[in-house]
C-alpha cells in the first residue's frame, strides 16, 4: 500500500508490472510454441488455420469473463485503497460466482454447438471446418479452466500479490507445453527439436493425437494452476480466513460486479469480433477449401500480435491497480499520471518488439509455415499492421487504466464509435464492394488503430473518468487520503 500510494511512481509501476509483462510475454511464447508443434504435422497449414479461428471465437467468451476480472480489480484495488478489507475479500470470491455460471454457459455452447459456429458463422470451409469445430469443442467446452485462472490472477494482482499472479500464468503454460510434445505427436515422427520427447512418448505408448492433442494439452496446463490459485486465495494471510459464506450468491455484490463490468465486456468482446468480422471477410473473399494461404498467414501473425497485446495488458493491469488504490486513497492526480507511466514504459517494450518483428518477418512467418504464399501474406500484414503496434499499446494501457477507476463505459463508447463508425464499414467495402486486393484490408486495420489512440489520449488527458463513483449505496465520495 505504501509503495503504491507514496512510493516513486516511475519506478514503482515498472517493479509491479514488470512480473506481470513477463508473464504475459511467456503465456504467449508457449502459445507460440503450441503453433510450431501443430505447424510441423502433415496438415500443418490446416491446422493453422484451424487454430486462429478457434482462438478468436474461444476469445469472444473469455473476454466476456474479462469484464468479471475489470470490475473485480476496479472494486479491490478502490476498497483496498480505503482499507475495506471486508469488501476486498466479498469481491473476490462473489467474482468467482459470477465467473462459474459464465463457464457452464460457454462451455454448453462449446460442447453442443461449436459445429454450428465454426461452418455457419465463422463459414470455414474444408478440412480447415473439420479440423476447427472439433478443436473448438475441447476449448470452449473446457472454458472454466481458462475463466477461473484469469480471474484468480486478476484477484491476487489486485491485491498486490503481481508475482504469484505471473507464477500461475507461467506455470500452466508451462505445463501446457510439456505436455504437447506427446499428446500431438505420440508415438509418430517428431521434428528434429523434440525428438529427445520420441523415447519417452513410446515407453508410455501416447496416443498420437495432432492438434487434438494441442486442445487437451492447453486444457490440462490451465487446469492445475486454478487448483493452485484457489488455495493460494483461501490461504492468503493478508485478506479474512475463507468461510463457505464466502461462496453463497450475495445479490447486492453480484450487481455491482455486473453493472462495473459489463462496459468492459462488452468493449473487449467488440474488439475480437472485430477481428472475427476480418477473419470472415478474408475467408470469403481471399480463400478456397483447397488453398487457405490468407488465412494461414493471418492466423500466424494473430498470434505474433498477441504478444504485442499481452505486453500491453501486463502495464495495463499495473496502471489498473496503481490508479485503483490511488484513487481509493483520495490521490486524483498521482492516480492519472500511473497511467500515463504505465503507457510510457509499454511504448519502449512495443517498439523494440515492432523492430523485431519487422527485422526478421520473413524468417518468423516461415518458422511456423514455410509456405511462400503464407510468408508473403504475413510479411504484407506486419509491414502495415505491425507498424501500429506502439500505438495500440498506448491505448490498450490508457483504456486499462480508466477501468481501475471502474469507469468501464468509456472505453466502450470510443471503440464503438472507432469500430463500428470507421474500420469495420471500411474494412467490408474495400474487400466485398470494390473488390481490392487483400493489403487493402491491412491498411484499414492499421488506419483505425492509429484513430483509436489519439482518441483514447485525448479523452483520458482530460480526466473525467476519475471522477467516477460506484460503491453499493449510490454516489459515494472517495476515501479520504491514508495518514
Amino acid at each position: 500500500m505504501k509503495r503504491i500510494t507514496e512510493g516513486p511512481l516511475a519506478s514503482g509501476i515498472a517493479r509491479f508490472g514488470l512480473p506481470l509483462v513477463v508473464g504475459m510475454v511467456l503465456h504467449t511464447t508457449f502459445n507460440l510454441v503450441d503453433m510450431f508443434m501443430i505447424g510441423k504435422l502433415p496438415n500443418g497449414g490446416v491446422g493453422l488455420a484451424a487454430l486462429g479461428i478457434c482462438d478468436m471465437v474461444a476469445a469472444v467468451a473469455t473476454i466476456l469473463s474479462n469484464g468479471v476480472s475489470t470490475a473485480t480489480v476496479a472494486l479491490i484495488s478502490r476498497r483496498l485503497g480505503g482499507r475495506d478489507v471486508e469488501g476486498v475479500a466479498r469481491a473476490g470470491w462473489q467474482s468467482l460466482v459470477l465467473v462459474g455460471a459464465l463457464s457452464l454457459v460457454f462451455g454448453l455452447l462449446g460442447l453442443f454447438g461449436h459445429d454450428f459456429v465454426i461452418r455457419t458463422v465463422m463459414q470455414a470451409k474444408g478440412e480447415t471446418a473439420t479440423v476447427a469445430s472439433a478443436y473448438l469443442q475441447v476449448i470452449l467446452g473446457g472454458c472454466f479452466s481458462i475463466f477461473f485462472l484469469l480471474q484468480i490472477t486478476a484477484i491476487l494482482r489486485a491485491r498486490g500479490h503481481s508475482k504469484s499472479a505471473a507464477a500461475l500464468l507461467v506455470g500452466g503454460n508451462l505445463l501446457n507445453v510439456l505436455l504437447n510434445p506427446f499428446l500431438i505427436y505420440g508415438t509418430g515422427d517428431y521434428p528434429a527439436v523434440f525428438a529427445f520427447c520420441a523415447p519417452l512418448a513410446h515407453a508410455l505408448d501416447a496416443p498420437r493425437l495432432g492438434v487434438m492433442g494441442a486442445a487437451w494439452a492447453t486444457l490440462a496446463g490451465r487446469s492445475v494452476p486454478v487448483l493452485i490459485g484457489a488455495l493460494l486465495l483461501m490461504f492468503d494471510r493478508d485478506a479474512p480466513p475463507f468461510r463457505l459464506s464466502h461462496l453463497r450468491p450475495d445479490l447486492t455484490e453480484l450487481r455491482l460486479l455486473v453493472r462495473i463490468g459489463w462496459p468492459s465486456s462488452a468493449q473487449f468482446v467488440l474488439r475480437v469480433s472485430s477481428i472475427l468480422v476480418f477473419i470472415s471477410l478474408l475467408t470469403a473473399n481471399y480463400t478456397t477449401a483447397s488453398d487457405p494461404s490468407a488465412l494461414t498467414a493471418y492466423s500466424v501473425c494473430l498470434r505474433l500480435e498477441t504478444m504485442a497485446l499481452f505486453v500491453g495488458m501486463g502495464w495495463g493491469a499495473a496502471a489498473s491497480t496503481y490508479v485503483g488504490v490511488n484513487l481509493g486513497a483520495g490521490l486524483r492526480e498521482r492516480a492519472k499520471r500511473a497511467g500515463f507511466y504505465a503507457a510510457g514504459l509499454n511504448t519502449l517494450f512495443m517498439l523494440a518488439l515492432t523492430a523485431l518483428y519487422l527485422t526478421f518477418a520473413r524468417q518468423i512467418i516461415g518458422f511456423f509455415d514455410a509456405a511462400p504464399a503464407v510468408i508473403g501474406a504475413g510479411e504484407e500484414y506486419l509491414w502495415r499492421v505491425g507498424l501500429t503496434y506502439a500505438v495500440v499499446g498506448v491505448g490498450l494501457v490508457l483504456s486499462q487504466a480508466m477501468t481501475g477507476a471502474g469507469a468501464t463505459l468509456p472505453s466502450l463508447v470510443l471503440d464503438l464509435v472507432g469500430l463500428l463508425g470507421l474500420t469495420i464499414p471500411l474494412a467490408y467495402v474495400v474487400t466485398s464492394v470494390l473488390g481490392l486486393d487483400r493489403v487493402w484490408l491491412w491498411n484499414v486495420i492499421a488506419l483505425g488503430n492509429c484513430a483509436s489512440v489519439i482518441a483514447y489520449v485525448i479523452y483520458y488527458a482530460r480526466g473525467h473518468f476519475l471522477d467516477k463513483r460506484f460503491e453499493q449505496g449510490g454516489e459515494q465520495p472517495l476515501a479520504a487520503p491514508l495518514p
